[in-house]
């Protein structure tokens, strides 16, 4: 199981991790900010947790290149 975390409300809108897993990450046209497809908010951290275990990746790629250092990439 892969689990994926974003602290969304310290995104600043690079759009470095749509670019690297466009499968999981989009941009909010409302506030510019990275959006966690599928994913369950608490407290400002969207969880994505996924069995598919082949966005591992991506997602990990996603997370290097993020400036602000808000994306979490773990394999359970």
């Amino acid at each position: 199981m892969v689990i994926i975390t974003l602290q969304r409300k310290k995104c600043i809108g690079c759009n470095y991790c749509v670019e690297m897993a466009p499968k999981q990450f989009q941009m909010s046209k409302k506030d510019g900010k990275s959006v966690l497809i599928k994913s369950v908010d608490r407290k400002g951290f969207h969880t994505l947790k996924s069995i598919d275990n082949t966005i591992y990746e991506d997602n990990i790629k996603a997370k290097e290149a993020c400036p602000a250092k808000i994306i979490s990439v773990k394999i359970k």
